[in-house]
């Protein structure tokens, strides 16, 4: 804007006599972060983090690369956790913390510390922004001018409330002048950045909780001048809400993924375009660039035969999984996504490939696997053979990710059990399968305890002839991409140790492909005679086993489809009901008389009211 000055702009107002400060900073680190409850309950706003670095710690090494010799910090809220995090910090240069018992707002922290800024101007960051903006540079334009305060603003238009006029002076913070004058001026966004004389400190009380801008107010009232210093494109946005926090993480942590991904290039632009999920609750993206050579790289030029310097660009892709913000009580169900996909893929899996992530975020990019899955896959054939070798190549995948994908498997990367355990199956899958099916779906009224004892049964028999290793938990037809004539497991956050029978199950009994049960039988039949010749398994006791998981699995599926179309209003999931409930019919009387026997006869009963 034409007056005001900028980091390029030669200053307004005289020079300071040349004097010589130590470079001090303060930042705002007190407040309650009360529009981002509930993740604020126990977790103070300046230790979110971006890329996995706490906010504040980002600020301080900026602080310290721009030449600042000591950083004041307020704390009020989750004051202890701060002062924790900073404790484990080397920094070179001073870092100290103030408590403050009761919070004194912007003005009323800054004249608390009134002692640690001695007679030199001082720079005060807010601890709750993410910004490009050179602290350096704010504090050198400050010192080229006379007047006590320099206020770093940005263009935002959602938040755009501060009048600074053409000639580059703050003249109100209400969206208007705060005098009756015609000066031209336009609305920018207080970044809370600034750098100010001790002279303002006047215009604070002491002891209260007191806002920065009153003070200013006072100072313009006083017949005192603010100048602003409006960066050119600079990046800014401060993390209040939900929404700004996941924005601020985006726009920091895409450029760092593709340039994790696609070594020596840089992304020229991003774009991101949702993606239809399914029974989860995270939300997908295909984050789309187009790469240049990093000019820091040996590849960033060719030589033309003229000498020139010819660039290309390519376009590339990442596939960017939300999780939600991960609460601070428990696993978060993305610590297990990246701690499991993390080791599958180092095993050499074919699972795809984690570039980078922010636990609290939530946010994971990962390799693109496009948009085939096995669902899409089989639904293309015409030959049945052709499903059949597929198949037959994903069962060796299965055995060969239970076997490699065990060995030193950590059981605290797991976000709900450690292992596929009596517990599991008893309360995920079969008192699931009662409640949201029989009950919530079908209407039955059936007691948990009236099929206790063959759910009972069902745990033991699915146990007794495990053959354990890593066990996915959803290996279903949708969790498999194809890509270049190869397979890819997604989905992997819920793994555990546990039956490949499971896996094995959860594929042949999928409900999405609905295979032939001749066909189910003659995969069940390759897999443990491969097994059998491999490791020495008894394809007798394997098959009794993967009986008893097939059972539970279907329990299960029936459990999560009912849960899903009643309870999370995606009624498509019914689609596949009369299949699930085909298969359990299947699976269920395949077993001998006398076992499950009431089970058997609730399925009976379902089957006079919902014929699959």
């Amino acid at each position: 804007m034409p007056g005001a000055a900028g980091p390029t702009d030669p200053p307004c107002g005289q020079p300071r006599v040349d004097c010589r400060f130590a470079m001090k900073a303060m930042i705002l680190a007190a407040g309650f972060g009360t529009r981002l409850l509930p993740y604020t309950k126990t977790l103070p706003k300046p230790l979110f983090t971006l890329s996995g670095q706490p906010l504040l710690d980002r600020i301080i090494c900026r602080l310290e690369t721009a030449g600042f010799t000591s950083v004041m910090i307020n704390t009020h809220h989750l004051n202890r956790k701060i002062e924790a995090f900073l404790s484990d910090r080397h920094y070179t240069i001073e870092v100290l913390t103030r408590h403050e018992p009761s919070i004194l707002g912007t003005g009323g922290a800054i004249k608390n510390a009134a002692d640690f800024f001695d007679d030199g101007p001082f720079l005060v960051i807010n601890g709750d922004i993410v910004t490009d903006i050179d602290p350096a540079a704010v504090y050198a334009y400050h010192m080229g001018h006379c007047f006590p305060a320099t206020l770093v603003f940005v263009d935002d238009p959602e938040i755009n409330t501060v009048a600074v006029a053409d000639d580059g002076f703050v003249v109100g913070f209400e969206n208007r002048p705060c005098d009756e004058s015609r000066i031209p001026w336009k609305p920018f966004t207080f970044t809370g950045i600034q750098v100010l004389d001790p002279e303002l400190l006047r215009f604070i009380p002491d002891g209260v909780c007191f806002s920065i801008v009153d003070a200013y107010r006072h100072l313009l009232a006083a017949g005192g001048k603010i100048k602003a210093y409006i960066p050119d494109g600079a990046y800014w946005i401060d993390i209040g809400t939900p929404g700004r926090y996941l924005r601020a993480v985006f726009d920091r942590m895409a450029p760092e993924a593709f340039g994790i991904a696609f070594p020596g290039h840089r992304a020229a632009g991003i774009d991101r375009r949702h993606l239809a999920g399914d029974g989860s609750d995270r939300k997908w993206f295909r984050v789309t660039t187009n790469l240049v050579p990093d000019e820091s790289s040996h590849l960033s030029s060719a030589t033309s035969g003229g000498g020139a310097s010819v660039a290309s660009s390519i376009p590339a892709t990442l596939i960017l999984a939300d999780h939600g913000l991960s609460p601070q009580d428990g696993k978060a169900e993305v610590e297990a996504f990246v701690a499991i996909g993390r080791h599958l893929y180092d095993k050499g899996l074919p699972v795809p490939r984690i570039y980078h992530y922010d636990i609290l975020s939530g946010i994971v990019f990962l390799e693109d696997l496009g948009d085939m899955n096995l669902q899409n896959l089989v639904s293309s054939f015409c030959d049945s053979r052709q499903v059949r070798d597929w198949y037959i190549r994903i069962i060796g995948l299965l055995i060969k990710m239970s076997i490699l994908g065990g060995q030193q498997f950590d059981g605290s990367w797991t976000c709900q059990s450690a292992r596929y355990d009596r517990q599991v199956i008893l309360e995920k899958e079969c008192r699931y399968f009662t409640e949201a099916f029989l009950n919530g779906y079908l209407g039955l009224e059936t007691a948990f305890e009236d099929l206790e004892e063959d759910f009972s049964d069902l745990a033991d028999g699915a146990l007794e002839f495990a053959f354990e290793g890593f066990m996915h938990r959803d290996m279903q037809s949708r969790n498999i991409m194809v890509k270049d004539n190869a397979c890819f497991f997604i989905d992997f956050q819920g793994g555990r140790i546990g039956p490949l029978q499971y896996d094995l199950a959860s594929l042949l009994i999928d409900p999405y492909v609905g295979l032939p049960e001749n066909l189910r039988t003659h995969l069940l039949d390759i897999c443990a005679d491969r097994l059998r010749a491999d490791t020495g398994v008894d394809p007798y006791r394997f098959k009794s086993g993967f009986a008893c998981c097939a059972l539970a699995r279907n329990l299960q599926i029936l459990g999560a489809f009912a849960f899903l179309s009643r309870g999370k209003g995606k009624t498509y999931f019914e689609n596949y009901i009369p299949r699930a409930l085909k298969t359990l019919k299947q699976t269920l009387f395949s077993f001998e008389p006398g076992r499950f026997e009431r089970l058997k006869a609730i399925v009976k009963k379902i089957g006079k009211r919902h014929r699959a």
